[in-house]
């Protein structure tokens, strides 16, 4: 089970193709200077809140559809940017789905990425669907998500990571995609780390937890690295 206690992993300099790339696709709130985002920090108090609100929340509810919609659709794009061929503006990432957990560590997935190869671990062997993505949808988003999330952060995948790789990918969503977003990452990761003693991944949802926990300048933020 991952400890919110740890110490931050290291991080590591972020993938350089993968930030310029997500500067070229555009982003729709003002983004942190890239220095902010080694010296993000897991909140325990704000996670154990964000933790409950996930675990208390419908597996679906039809509230929740308009910004699933978006986020599907927004998570479609960044995906085929990713993997489209440089000459027509992409950038040519491979991209392969498994059917076990693909690296040991972040070092393993950034090594990877670095030379334009991603593997994703695969939604339909994780034996966790999701209640409104299709198996493909959510495979497209653990790739872009570690992607731009993660490498393009310098951030790997302890809760203090965790909580980074969200603050960068939010600012490739739309204000109401964000929501579906937090759901999908802050939510669960709160609920995997605070409220999962045998350390089991919590079930898919598709529902909206309260606005305040998507909004970035609820993130903590350390003096120093």
């Amino acid at each position: 089970m991952l400890s919110s206690d740890q110490l931050p992993a290291s991080p590591f300099e972020p993938v350089g193709y993968l930030t310029a790339g997500a500067r070229r696709f555009g982003s729709h709130t003002r983004e942190p200077h890239q220095s902010v985002y080694r010296r993000v920090r897991f909140d325990r108090e704000l996670a154990t809140s964000i933790a409950d609100a996930y675990l208390s929340a419908p597996v679906c509810e039809e509230r929740a559809y308009a910004a699933y919609a978006a986020f599907c659709r927004e998570t479609v794009q960044q995906f085929h940017f990713l993997v489209g061929r440089p000459e027509f503006g992409g950038l040519g990432v491979t991209v392969r789905v498994v059917d076990d957990d693909p690296y040991p560590d972040v070092s393993a997935m950034v090594a990877d990425i670095r030379r334009r190869q991603l593997r994703v671990f695969s939604t339909a062997a994780s034996e966790n669907p999701h209640p409104y993505l299709s198996d493909g949808e959510n495979d497209m988003f653990r790739a872009v998500h570690d992607a731009f999330g993660h490498a393009a952060s310098g951030r790997g995948f302890d809760p203090h990571g965790e909580e980074a790789a969200w603050l960068k990918h939010s600012t490739m969503y739309s204000r109401l995609a964000r929501r579906a977003l937090t759901t999908e990452t802050r939510g669960q990761t709160c609920a995997l780390v605070l409220r999962s003693p045998d350390g089991r991944f919590p079930r898919q949802k598709a529902a909206l937890l309260p606005a305040r926990f998507s909004d970035p300048r609820s993130v903590r933020v350390s003096r120093s690295p």
